[in-house]
């Protein structure tokens, strides 16, 4: 499938929101191959996008009754993109301690972007209510397998929650650029970079990231992982406050990657995750 990467010069990742042929841009594009080539690319306008999202959000935080200001108990918010579960759709889930209503505004959200809800459920635990969403393309019926769609989803979640839970801001990368209430601590210099590959069978590895979060990073990964011909077979995106983390299924010329590849693929994510905003070591 196609996919798009933010580049340091900035043209942007854009999706169309087909119910107002808005434009809303999350973050700068470049063709790769992830998959199977999909060209029903949707696209967005990230300056109306972020200028719209602040003014609701700053609506929202007066109706909030303060809990935007009790930051110390505001639980952490996480989002998880889930290729793996289903083979047939896309597994979206979003917890928030208890606070999550049946996130309708989300669910439409995602309906703009062409894509279809097949199925919601709810279920609770010690960390919360889970939303959980099976989404397939409203085109094809089929599973989202586009890297810039799939985070085109994952930032409209995370839009959504900022908008409806303000208080949301400071605990997710997302608050610096699109809160109202940035995080407390510098996010590229205390989040530490993790990276792991270990075999799964002999036909494919697993590719472990844990690193700072920011929009695009998904279709950025993807792109780094393509560069030097590793096929992404699927995976799981996870944000959990400012953190991401990634499991991807990777795979050279159909065989798991052999010891050497896996060390270029390793310095390659490292030196790409670690260039952006900092001089600091990440360990």
């Amino acid at each position: 499938m196609a996919a798009a990467m933010a580049s340091a010069s900035g043209s942007a990742l854009c999706f169309t929101d087909v119910s107002t042929s808005r434009a809303l841009c999350f973050a700068p594009r470049r063709t790769i191959t992830f998959g199977f080539v999909d060209k029903s690319l949707v696209n967005l306008d990230q300056r109306l996008r972020l200028s719209n999202l602040k003014t609701r959000a700053s609506n929202a935080t007066a109706v909030e009754n303060g809990s935007a200001a009790d930051s110390d108990k505001v639980p952490t918010p996480v989002v998880i993109i889930d290729q793996d579960s289903d083979p047939d759709a896309t597994v979206v889930e979003v917890t928030f301690g208890d606070r999550l209503g049946a996130l309708l505004d989300t669910m439409s959200a995602l309906k703009n972007l062409g894509l279809n809800v097949v199925k919601a459920n709810v279920y609770l635990d010690s960390s919360g209510k889970h939303n959980k969403f099976a989404i397939t393309k409203a085109d094809s019926g089929r599973k989202v397998e586009d890297p810039e769609l799939l985070e085109a989803i994952r930032l409209t979640v995370i839009n959504n929650l900022l908008e409806f839970h303000p208080e949301s801001s400071s605990q997710l990368a997302m608050g610096a650029a699109f809160g109202v209430l940035p995080p407390t601590e510098p996010i590229d210099v205390d989040i530490a970079t993790h990276i792991s590959i270990e075999d799964d069978g002999p036909d494919r590895s697993l590719l472990f990231i844990e690193t700072a979060d920011r929009p695009g990073l998904l279709v950025e990964l993807v792109k780094i992982i393509s560069d030097i011909s590793v096929a992404v077979e699927s995976g799981e995106f996870d944000t959990e406050g400012l953190l991401a983390k990634v499991k991807f299924h990777v795979s050279y010329k159909n065989k798991a990657l052999i010891k050497p590849l896996q060390q270029v693929l390793t310095n390659s994510m490292r030196y790409f995750l670690r260039r952006p905003s900092t001089d600091e070591s990440s360990f």
